[in-house]
């Protein structure tokens, strides 16, 4: 199939009604699903950081953005890293220090978020 076929059949798939949905809904719905679809499909994506030690402005940038599918998705594609890595830091970032100190107490990584979150001014 070449790129164009494929756009045609999306393009065809698209323009089907769907339960009553207006045209905007029907947007914000395919929007939804293609980043369902690179969610699930993370794992056939190249992670060149993947395990990597994360730098604090990486950090900053990610905690400055709300926790969703969309940011998630958005952050993973730009710091070369999994899909949940970066739900992991916002997790842990939500986290409160009182859940931490019986799970991860020394851990390095849950410490550096919590900072940076702290920094930022968010609040578990």
């Amino acid at each position: 199939m070449t790129k164009q076929e494929f756009k045609q059949a999306l393009y065809d798939v698209f323009d089907s009604p769907l339960d009553g949905m207006s045209h905007e809904e029907k947007c914000k719905f395919i929007e939804k699903i293609v980043f369902d679809y690179q969610r699930d499909c993370d794992d056939r994506r190249q992670k060149p950081n993947s395990r990597k030690p994360w730098k604090d402005e990486e950090l900053a940038i990610i905690l400055s953005d709300a926790p969703t599918v969309e940011n998630c998705v958005k952050y993973a594609r730009l710091f070369g890293r999994g899909y949940g890595s970066i739900e992991q830091i916002y997790r842990w970032a939500a986290t409160s220090m009182k859940d931490i100190q019986s799970k991860r107490e020394d851990d390095a990584f849950v410490k550096q978020v919590k900072r940076i979150a702290k920094e930022l001014g968010r609040r578990a």
